[in-house]
Order: C-alpha cells, then structure tokens, then sequence
C-alpha cells in the first residue's frame, strides 16, 4: 500500500473512538438546549450529538459554558426531546480533506451527497483557520485567463485577488459563477453553495459545471432547509478545504454563493446567544466574521500556493449600501456589479461596467492596454450620461465628437461585453481596440 494510503487508512483508525463524555438535557426552551455533565470537559464550538427517547439523533454545537451547564443550539427540529435525554459529546469542529474528494458534492461535514463513501485525509484542519501573516504575504499575482472578453481585460482578474459580485436574485449570478469555475485558470475550484434552493444544487452541478467543470471540483452544499449552523459551517468547511490544496502547491479558485446566505446564518446564531442586533439586525460580530472568511482567501506565502476568489453578495433592489455588501465591498480587492435592467435587455453576464472595479488595475495591464480600458470605460461614461437624449432623438450627429464616438462604439462594446473567448487575454484586447476604432467620416460629395 502506498505511503499515503497508509496514512488515510491511519487517520480513519484515528477517528474511530470507543469512549464519550456523556451529559444530560435539564432545560429546554427557545431554541436552546442547556446540559449537564459537559462544563468541564466541553469547549467553545465543539460539536454534540442528542439522543431522543424514540431513538432518533441530531447533531448541535456548544454556544455558551457556564460552571455547571452547558448551551447548545441543535441543528434541526426536536419533536419529542426530553428533560434527561442523553447528549454526546463529539468534538472539536475539523475537516480532513484528500485529494480524492475533488470531482465530488460533499456537505459541511465532509460527508458525500450522493455517491460512494469519501475516506478522511491524514491531517484534520479546524474550520476556523487562521489568515496567512499579512507580512509573508506574495503580492497579488499574474492577470488570468478567464474565457469571456470582459474580464481578460476590462475587468482583469489576477492570482490572489478576492472579487465580491455583487447582484440581486435572477440576474445570471450562479450562471456567471459557473462559467468562471469552467474558464478561470486554476488547479483546483472549490465551490460553497451556502443556502441555495435543493434543485438549484443538481441544476449547478450537471448544467452549469457540467462534466467537465466537475473535474478539477469540489462542491460543498448547505441546502435553504437546513440549520444555521449548517449553513454557516459550510463557508467555513469549503474555506478549509481550499487551504488545504493551496498547502499542497495548488492554485485555488474558490467560489462562495453568497456571503448574504452566511450572514444571515450568523446572524440566526447570534441572536439565540443574546447578542444585540445593531447593523439593520445584525449583530456587531457580523463584519468581523466576514473579514476573517476573506482575509483566508488571497496570495500565499512560502511554499503555499494562492486562492484567487469571488464572494456573490445578494443585494436586494440594488442597494449597494446595505450592510453586507458596505462590509465586503470595503475588505476586498474589487467589486463586479450585475444589473438587472442590463439582464432585462437579454445582455449576459449582466455586468455594470462603470459600477464595478477590479483593483488589480492598472498594475495587470500594460500602459497600451490600459489606455484602451480607460477609453472604452470613458465612451461608455459620456453614452450613460445621454441616454435619455440620445434614445428621444434630441442629439443631432457632428455635434460633439466624443458623442459621435460613444454612440458609434456603444452597440460594439455592447456585444464585447458579452462576448466568450478562447484565444486568450492577447485576442480579447485586440477585439477591444477594434470595437473603439473613430467611425470613418462620411464622404463629402464634389
């Protein structure tokens, strides 16, 4: 058996324990669970296991010690539970990823949805890792093929850099993700569905990933039915496991789908544990959990490889001052907005390109290229403003130079927008530059 057989083999013998502490249910009531028997032994975020007298079992975590009992919050519905029910406890809160899970759809816990059984890996990694030393730290990396023309050069992504995408439901948002999990360079994607509908899960996998894109992936899902701790933990599970191939030389594109879904959770959490609502309710805690969750993502360091990312932030009416997305937008290396009116005129991906920023620029382009960008981004600033001129036929050709190339330019840069590409950055600039050529003057009759 190779090496690393025998260590996958040693951790599963590892965890196979024949002994538990074992506590007591003394009081039940809003959601919470306070047991006996545990303060001593217990810590903070450990997860338990409740036994029921009709035999069934559900899982919890620790959320509060005091000197004599323990707070826990289950993760499900408890019909039937009972004073004296017995509560296990399991643990410290880890994952031990393997290479073998890529290609497969694993829930928080590291257990498969679907298909044959997943072995743990030899090293178990605690879901609350800690962010790389900001002074080890590479600066952020080379610009990266992506497949779509808008993103290899207007709004360049490079190795290391955390993107937030910020859009409203129904606007293309997991359709955009899927097609940077397919075209994006990377090693390896690992994807964080937080919360999604159930049929939208076997929809993202075998539609929008495809075979093809399941590859090089491992997708981690909370369902929208399942407990805020479930849902909280699978950032935190697919985080690991990114770390984990990043530890092992891998550049990683993670994925998460939404941080808005992660929050909300959090705030589930918080507020059973007493803690007050302030930021249009949620709780203080809530732009510290976030900024931990991105600073893990980034540039490496030493040996370690790099985790390039995207955070979708749900924003309800395009409110892009509402607390989760002030909060991301302010801890991140870029913002790309999706607009629904954009959508409703059938462009996808439905990007607002004078609303979104890539702070990679103008380091990831040369002084050409973003000369380039600039214009194009500066025509389609002078078309925005006119609009409403230019569709009422108020604005009379000769008028304004500018205008006449704003106008000349705005269907061409419509359709680049838009627009997939195979033949990479190189190509995708060049088809750029012809969509900014001045329109050819009219010729004057003698």
């Amino acid at each position: 058996m190779p090496p690393q057989g025998l260590d996958t083999l040693a951790a599963e013998i590892e965890a196979v324990k024949t002994a538990h502490w074992v506590g007591r249910v003394v009081d039940i009531g809003s959601g919470l669970l306070r047991v006996s028997g545990l303060s001593q032994v217990a810590a903070l975020g450990d997860l338990v296991e409740i036994f029921q007298s009709d035999g069934s079992r559900i899982g919890g975590e620790v959320l509060r010690l005091d000197g004599t009992l323990v707070t826990i919050l289950p993760d499900g519905m408890l019909p039937g539970l009972q004073v004296g029910d017995p509560v296990k406890l399991i643990g410290e809160s880890v994952i031990s990823p393997l290479d073998s899970w890529i290609g497969r759809v694993i829930d928080p816990f590291g257990r498969p949805l679907g298909g044959p059984p997943l072995l743990r890996g030899a090293v178990a990694r605690p879901l609350a890792g800690e962010p790389i030393n900001p002074t080890e730290r590479r600066p952020l990396g080379t610009r990266l093929e992506t497949g779509m023309a808008v993103f290899n050069t207007l709004l360049p992504i490079v190795r290391g850099q955390r993107i937030g995408l910020f859009a409203g439901s129904g606007v293309g948002k997991s359709t955009l993700l899927g097609r940077l999990a397919i075209g994006l360079e990377a090693d390896v994607v690992v994807v964080a569905l937080i919360g999604e509908r159930g049929r939208e899960l076997r929809e993202f996998t075998d539609k929008i990933l495809g075979p093809s894109g399941m590859k090089r992936a491992i997708v981690v899902a909370a369902t929208s039915d399942q407990s805020a701790l479930v849902r909280r933990r699978c950032a935190w599970t697919a985080m690991a496991v990114a770390e984990h191939f990043r530890d092992r030389g891998k550049h990683v594109l993670f994925l998460a789908d939404s941080l808005t879904r992660f929050a909300e959770a959090h705030r589930e959490i918080a507020l059973a544990t007493g803690e007050p609502a302030t930021l249009r309710g949620y709780p203080p805690s809530t732009a510290h959990l976030i900024t931990q969750l991105c600073e893990r993502a980034g540039p490496g360091s030493g040996t370690s490889n790099d985790i390039t990312a995207v955070f979708s932030v749900l924003v309800a009416g395009s409110d892009m001052e509402e607390p989760i997305a002030d909060i991301v937008r302010g801890v991140l290396d870029g913002h790309f907005v999706l607009d629904r009116k954009i959508a409703e005129r059938g462009r996808f991906p439905a990007i607002d390109l004078l609303r979104s920023v890539s702070r990679s620029l103008p380091d990831a382009a040369s002084a050409e290229e973003n000369r380039l960008i600039s214009r194009a981004r500066a025509l389609l600033g002078i078309y925005d403003r006119n609009e409403l001129m230019i569709q009422a036929g108020l604005y009379s050709k000769g008028t304004d130079t500018n205008m006449d190339q704003a106008i000349a330019a705005w269907p061409k840069i419509e359709e680049f927008l838009a627009a997939s590409e195979r033949k990479g950055i190189a190509a995708s600039f060049e088809r750029l530059a012809n969509c900014l050529e001045a329109p050819q003057e009219d010729p004057v009759d003698t």
